[in-house]
């Protein structure tokens, strides 16, 4: 039954290659995060299920595609109609508007110009600095122009060589009905659970909670929403845990055989790490930000998934256009099944082809 499990959330997850715009609405989200190592998570989440896909595919064709950047449970990108149902993040339902005059002018400032990069309004309005969430410094433009972001008041336009470059934007005002925003936030718990099912009751309970920062103004109707969900999603008890999907799929009789494949941290599969201990049974742990001397798995340690198992972990670097790679297994050797080391290769050419590099 266990296994049976693993194999429904591995073959949904991994669905078929398809164009980028169809596997980021058939995702719903996909979590962004900075660190190259050897790619974006974005980018490593992708090219396991868009036809061909590139590292950086995402942000060159970003401003073509149906997506925005947005706070989800996470800062990621989200197709744009599961980013209405987040706006206005206003409790009266109104649209966002400016909160005072460096706001205002600010707003301003952008429509005049159409798209404005940080560097531009920083040198405009020299803003000087603010501290940030990590205790750093960060520019005050930058910490403002992210405000106004997450507020609906400005939009992503595109990225240029990374940076978010910024475009005014719009909302309408949202309807405030109860049953509308009842409505809303099912949607919104709907495409996490399409996202990361089968998911266990702590983990449903836990994934809801943080649509707090997709939608703070509905903060107090999240418990409801869990309720709701509890009551529509099918589900399961396996090995003394509830386990919950959505109530139109099926466990699949026999999953395909995927061979290799090397996964992000961030990836649907891999996301929820109390999720992770049950299918597999041991604990992965991402650490970017430990210590080295308490690194147990390394500094970007890839979960190697092989068949249905997760398995190990591999560590790849990019070094003088070369991909280099180490790994490490939970049983402290590799499969001797002679396919593994076949398959493996096979991945890091798929992986060598996706960052533009050598052997």
């Amino acid at each position: 039954m266990l296994r049976d499990l693993r194999r429904f959330a591995v073959s949904r997850s991994l669905f078929p290659p398809m164009t980028l715009g169809d596997a980021i609405g058939r995702l719903g989200f996909v979590q962004a995060d900075p660190i190259r190592a050897p790619a974006r998570a974005q980018d490593l989440t992708l090219r396991h299920r868009v036809s061909g896909y590139r590292s950086g595919d995402l942000e060159r064709g970003y401003a073509l595609l149906d997506v925005e950047e947005d706070v989800f449970i996470n800062y990621g990108y989200v197709p744009r109609n599961v980013q209405a149902l987040m706006h206005p993040r206003t409790v009266a339902a109104r649209p966002a508007a400016p909160r005072n005059s460096r706001e205002r002018e600010l707003l301003t400032y952008i429509a005049e110009r159409g798209e404005v990069h940080p560097r531009e309004v920083d040198l405009h309005f020299s803003h000087g600095t603010v501290r940030n969430y990590w205790g750093g410094s960060s520019r005050a433009t930058t910490h403002l122009l992210e405000s106004l972001h997450y507020r609906g008041l400005v939009r992503v336009a595109r990225r240029d060589q990374g940076i978010r470059i910024y475009t005014v934007r719009e909302h309408a005002a949202a309807s405030a009905g109860a049953a509308a925003r009842r409505a809303q936030i099912d949607a919104l718990v709907d495409v996490l659970v399409r996202a990361y099912a089968p998911l266990p009751r702590a983990s449903l309970s836990a994934i809801i909670s943080r649509l707090r920062y997709a939608v703070p103004q509905r903060r107090g109707e999240l418990k409801g929403a869990l309720q709701r969900a509890l009551g529509r999603l099918a589900h399961a008890r396996v090995e003394n845990v509830d386990w919950y999907w959505p109530a139109e799929e099926h466990w699949p009789r026999d999953a395909p055989d995927l061979g290799v494949r090397l996964l992000t941290p961030f990836d649907p599969v891999v996301w929820d790490r109390r999720r992770f201990e049950l299918l597999w049974g041991w604990s992965y742990r991402f650490e970017a930000y430990t210590p080295v001397p308490a690194r147990k798995l390394g500094y970007y340690a890839l979960p190697v998934l092989w068949r249905d198992e997760v398995i190990g972990w591999g560590n790849l670097t990019v070094k003088s256009g070369e991909l280099r790679s180490e790994f490490g297994y939970v049983k402290s050797r590799p499969p001797r099944d002679r396919q593994f080391a076949r398959q493996l290769e096979e991945e890091l050419d798929r992986m060598r082809a996706f960052l533009g590099v050598q052997g």
